[in-house]
């Protein structure tokens, strides 16, 4: 598609100049002058300059068109997940997570979403958590390369994961980490996702009871959860999950390992100065206290071991969850540490799962680790710990390599052609390295050398390549997450949008231009995949009739076409509901005050994008029902009156007619009518 989109550009080129040289010598050329002079007249008007249209032309994707990838984006503290196509870079959808969504009807009485928050649990007040902040989105993966069945997504501000079906990219289960309330490395898949990896973030007291921060060092642990996913069932198991303590440290990301490193786990850590801030005090700020060491130490975590130890049930519990003391980690053999550059941000392990690469926020380098160093290392022994008594290895004998990129390196990604991408945030630039080892054949530039910088808009965080944390990078697009836009789009008051930027990857070199911009109207966007359209396959319609997406199987409950009824029982009352094209039936529902209400609606209609709304004014409800699918909700009649029920989604000519009326009897005139 690049090349021809390229030739096309070439022949625009050409026609252009040859109007401008030309024009008025022959009628062939009049014709010719006149049909490409709009287009000049047009770049022209618009300021547009080659480069500008060069982009357009790689990203342009014409209505009805696919994309050729999926970018599942974080969407902060939206609670959700952006889901972009990719090279257009349009936003496709929205899919709820944590939070309620009302054109979804996610969370707003519909059972099964119901379910789904309230398995995410509640705040402290014993109010229901109604907002998320996503992070780190994560494919299920198959030997290392994404399959395109699975999403999971962490909830950092109350330690919550997500599981979310890619055939109806709809959100299955929320588990809430019973151990701790905050959370940023999650979430991250290994490679044949039995496990889901959900580091932590502040150091606290594991189970949440309170102790005095004096008590920071014997009381206040860090931790990282594995918790176990059970494909089959579509669902994370609990009770096959388990945590592992560790020192009190700010864990941060983590990565797994893949091919050599599979089975092993990496973790970034700051603050290993265990600074306890309180700057009203008098005591050095956060910032400057967890900065002061020359180094950190990143965990490394033998997860096949881990998961032995907690199988044979060596663990302590903490409210009802297995966990592995850090003595029990250290005694056997489960964790070592290895110093790293001071405040990292990223851990990412190269596709060959050879080299594990750490950015330090405040080292203008990446350091490069061999994974068969760290093996060697950990047979040969050492007697240098940290002052819990974990095992650091020392620092020479496994380190690889080290790189000079720039100011404020963070995260990395690969590409196929033997690069690295690393993101620097104060230099507001992309940079491209070269990587050696089995690498470094793939390009002619020398190893472990920085081969180019792209300038970015601006202070780039994160950022994702195509499949680039897979065993099987495609190295054609990198979106660069930017956390400021400033001047790059219409101003629209003090708070401004994220900016997502495509850029060109294709090209070995020094060649990688930014080609599209896009502003992201939800902060703070942090993490995405990207995965190759092909490799998912959603459902059109739902399978059968009567189908509820929460079981993944016909509904028994489901209303039938031909079957709709009122059912009372005492003061219960069910309502069993068709929709299609362009009317509920039953049409009228009369129920009386105080009534408990069950009500069932099944969309019979099998075309594509057929889908109905449902809403009662006043009593808070609100569902969608895509083609094929039942839903159920219950609520109690507090409320006497007229409500007109209505279709929420515009579905036919005859939408607005699309209608019904719900009569709440009065208490007391039914009572009258019984006796």
């Amino acid at each position: 598609m690049l090349v021809t989109a390229l030739m096309i550009l070439a022949a625009l080129a050409v026609l252009i100049v040859s109007c401008r040289d030309n024009a008025g010598q022959s009628s062939t050329g009049a014709q010719v002058a006149g049909a490409t002079e709009d287009i000049n007249a047009i770049a022209e008007a618009r300021g547009l300059t080659p480069t500008d249209i060069a982009n357009a032309v790689k990203t342009y994707t014409p209505s009805g068109r696919h994309d050729e990838y999926y970018l599942f984006a974080s969407g902060g503290q939206s609670g959700q997940v952006y889901v972009i196509g990719l090279p257009s870079m349009r936003i496709i959808k929205q899919i709820a997570v944590f939070t309620p969504e009302p054109w979804q009807g996610y969370g707003y009485g519909e059972q099964g979403t119901m379910d789904v928050l309230a398995q995410g649990g509640t705040a402290a007040n014993g109010n229901p958590l109604t907002w998320g902040d996503t992070h780190h989105p994560a494919l299920s993966e198959t030997g290392g390369d994404y399959d395109g069945q699975f999403l999971f997504i962490n909830d950092k501000a109350n330690a919550r994961l997500a599981v979310i079906d890619l055939r109806d990219f709809e959100t299955k289960q929320l588990v809430k980490n019973p151990i701790t309330l905050s959370d940023h490395g999650g979430t991250f898949s290994t490679p044949n996702t039995e496990w889901i990896i959900e580091g932590g973030q502040y150091a606290m007291p594991l189970g949440f009871e309170y102790s005095s921060i004096a008590n920071y060092e014997t009381d206040y642990q860090g931790m990282i959860t594995f918790w176990h996913f059970d494909r089959d069932k579509g669902r994370i198991d609990p009770e096959a999950s388990f945590a592992i303590e560790l020192p009190p440290y700010w864990q941060d990301l983590c990565d797994s390992g893949k091919l050599v490193s599979d089975g092993w786990v990496f973790c970034n850590s700051i603050n290993t100065e265990m600074a306890t801030g309180g700057v009203e005090l008098g005591n050095p700020p956060f910032e400057s206290g967890a900065s002061q060491n020359d180094m950190d130490l990143m965990h490394v975590i033998n997860l096949k071991k881990a998961a032995e130890v907690a199988a044979a049930g060596n663990t302590t519990d903490i409210n009802n969850f297995p966990v592995i003391t850090l003595d029990t980690a250290i005694a056997e053999g489960l964790l070592y540490f290895i110093p790293e550059p001071k405040s990292p941000h990223g851990v990412d392990v190269t596709p060959d799962g050879e080299f594990i690469v750490i950015a330090g926020k405040l080292d203008p380098h990446v350091t490069v680790y061999s994974f068969d160093k760290i093996m060697a290392a950990i047979e040969t022994g050492t007697s240098d710990t940290d002052q819990f008594g974990v095992p650091i290895l020392d620092f020479d004998a496994v380190m690889e390599a080290q790189v000079e990129l720039g100011l404020g390196p963070l995260h990395t990604q690969f590409d196929n052609k033997g690069y690295a991408y690393t993101s620097l945030f104060l230099d507001s630039a992309v940079a491209r390295w070269s990587l050696g080892g089995s690498f470094d054949e793939l390009n002619d530039d020398p190893p472990w050398t920085l081969v180019t910088k792209t300038p970015v808009q601006y202070n780039i965080g994160h950022l994702v390549t195509a499949e680039g944390d897979t065993v099987s990078p495609d190295g054609t697009y990198l979106v660069s997450m930017n956390k400021w836009a400033v001047d790059r789009f219409m101003p629209v008051g003090p708070l401004l949008p994220q900016n997502f930027q495509l850029l060109d990857i294709s090209a070995p070199g020094a060649n990688m231009p930014v080609l599209y911009d896009l502003p992201i109207p939800d902060g703070e966007p942090h993490y995405a995949q990207i995965i190759k359209a092909d490799k998912i396959s959603p459902w059109d319609v739902y399978p059968e009739v009567g189908w509820n997406p929460h079981t993944q199987a016909v509904n028994p409950d489901a209303a039938k076409q031909g079957e709709e009824r009122i059912v009372r029982d005492g003061n219960n009352v069910e309502v069993y509901m068709t929709a299609i094209r362009s009317h509920f039936t039953p049409e009228r529902v009369e129920i009386r005050e105080g009534d408990h209400v069950t009500w069932h609606i099944t969309n019979i209609e099998r075309a594509l994008d057929a889908t109905h709304g449902f809403t009662i004014p006043a009593y808070n409800i609100h569902v969608s029902i895509e083609p094929g699918e039942a839903v159920t909700f219950e609520f109690d009649a507090t409320q006497n009156g007229v409500f007109s029920y209505y279709c929420t989604e515009f579905c036919s000519a005859l939408h607005l007619e699309m209608m019904g009326y719900m009569l709440v009897e009065p208490s007391d005139s039914a009572s009258a009518a019984t006796d």
